[in-house]
C-alpha cells in the first residue's frame, strides 16, 4: 500500500517451473488463467435508420425515499427498422453518466409493432440528490432485435445540474441522432502518466549487484488527470496491475488510494521480473483505475500495455486489443532496454 517498490516474480516457461524461494511464480502460459478481465458496458448499434420522432417524459426526485424517477410516457413517429414488414419493437433505455456501470441502465418493456408505443412506466435509481446533481441523463429508444442486434432509433441528454425540478409535467422532447463522441467511440476517462522500463536478463553486467538472472518490467504509475467524478466530494482512487494472460492474484499489484482527488499522485512502482524477451510478444500489463467505496469498487477506466495481436502463446484473446498508442508505448521499451521510456495515454473502457 506505500509508495515504495513493489516486486512480483513469474515464470513464463510453458513446460516447467523453477521458483526462486521467497518470491512468488506462477505460469504465465497457462490457458487455464486467460480471462475476458473488466468487461466493456457498452452495447453495440447494429441499426443504420436515422433517428426520427419524439419521446414523452418527465423526471421528479423523491426526496423522503431518495429515488430519481423517470416516467417514461410515450413515442410517436419512431424509424421503421424493418421496412419489409413494416414494424419496429420499440423500448426505452436510460443511463446515468458519467459512468454507465456505477448506477447501471433501466429500461422499459418492449412494444412490438408499433412507431407509436405506449409505455406509462417509471424507470427508477436509488442515489443521492447531491450525486444526482453531478449527473446526466441519456435516454435513448432502441428496436429490441431477438437475435440481440438491437437497432439505435435516437436519444436525448440531459444536463441534471441545469434540470428546472420544480416541472413534474410530462413534455415531448425531439430524438436525435447519437452524438458525434459515441458514434467515435470516444469516452474521456482521463489520463494516465507512467513510464515503463525492460531490464533483459543480464544485461547490466556481471559487476552489478542488482544484476537480474531473469528479465524484469518496471512499470512507475506518475499520476492520473482527470478522473470522472462520482461524487461532489471528489473520487478516492487506486490502480490495479496484472500482467496477462496471468489474473491470479500472484499477479496482482494495487497502490494505495488517494482520497477526494480527481487528479491523483500514486509515484508507485511494480516490477515484475521472470520476463524474457520473447515473452514480451505475448504478454500484456493491465493497468485499470478504480473508485474505492466500503461495499464495491467502480471502474473508471484503464489502459494494455502490449502488441495488440489477439493472440497470446497462440491462443485468441480479448485483452490482446492495445491501442495504436499503447503499441507503440510497449514497442519503444522493447526496442530501448535498460531505459524509463514516458508516456501519457488516455484511459479507456476496457
Amino acid at each position: 500500500e506505500s509508495d515504495t517498490a513493489s516486486e512480483i516474480s513469474f515464470q513464463f516457461n510453458k513446460h516447467k517451473k523453477t521458483p526462486s524461494i521467497g518470491s512468488h511464480s506462477s505460469d504465465m502460459a497457462s490457458v487455464s488463467s486467460v480471462s475476458g478481465s473488466v468487461l466493456s458496458v457498452y452495447s453495440g448499434d447494429f441499426g443504420s435508420v436515422d433517428a426520427q420522432g419524439t419521446v414523452e417524459f418527465a423526471l421528479d426526485y423523491d426526496e423522503k425515499n431518495r429515488e430519481f424517477q423517470v416516467h417514461v410516457s410515450q413515442c410517436k413517429d419512431l424509424a421503421v427498422v424493418d421496412e419489409k414488414k413494416g414494424r419496429s419493437d420499440p423500448y426505452v433505455k436510460t443511463y446515468l453518466l458519467p459512468d454507465k456501470a456505477r448506477m447501471g441502465k433501466r429500461k422499459t418493456s418492449v412494444k412490438k409493432r408499433t412507431v407509436n408505443p405506449i409505455y406509462n412506466e417509471v424507470l427508477r435509481y436509488k442515489i443521492e440528490k447531491m450525486v444526482l446533481l453531478i449527473q446526466k441523463l441519456n435516454l435513448s429508444v432502441w428496436h429490441n432485435d431477438p437475435l440481440g442486434r438491437n437497432s439505435f432509433l435516437g436519444e436525448i441528454e440531459i444536463d441534471l445540474a441545469s434540470w428546472d425540478w420544480s416541472n413534474r409535467k410530462l413534455n415531448w422532447y425531439p430524438l436525435k441522432p447519437r452524438s458525434l463522441s459515441a458514434v467515435n467511440g470516444v469516452d474521456h476517462r482521463g489520463v494516465m502518466n507512467l513510464s515503463i522500463k525492460y531490464v533483459p536478463p543480464g544485461s547490466l553486467g556481471k559487476m552489478c549487484p542488482k544484476n537480474p538472472p531473469s528479465g524484469e518490467v518496471h512499470i512507475w504509475v506518475k499520476d492520473v488527470k482527470d478522473l470522472l467524478q462520482l461524487r461532489p466530494s471528489g473520487v478516492d482512487s487506486f490502480v490495479k496491475c496484472y500482467v496477462l494472460p496471468d489474473t491470479s492474484k500472484k499477479s496482482y499489484q494495487k497502490t494505495r488510494v488517494i482520497k477526494r482527488d480527481t487528479n491523483p499522485v500514486f509515484n508507485h512502482t511494480i516490477v515484475y521480473d521472470g520476463f524474457h524477451t520473447e515473452d514480451l510478444k505475448d504478454a500484456c500489463v493491465e493497468l485499470t483505475v478504480w473508485d474505492h467505496e466500503k461495499l464495491t469498487n467502480h471502474f473508471l477506466g484503464g489502459i494494455r500495455l502490449g502488441l495488440g495481436t489477439g493472440l497470446s502463446y497462440g491462443i485468441s484473446v480479448d485483452w490482446m486489443d492495445s491501442t495504436q498508442e499503447e503499441v507503440a508505448f510497449w514497442q519503444e521499451m522493447m526496442s530501448a532496454a535498460n531505459e524509463w521510456i514516458e508516456g501519457l495515454l488516455p484511459l479507456r473502457s476496457l
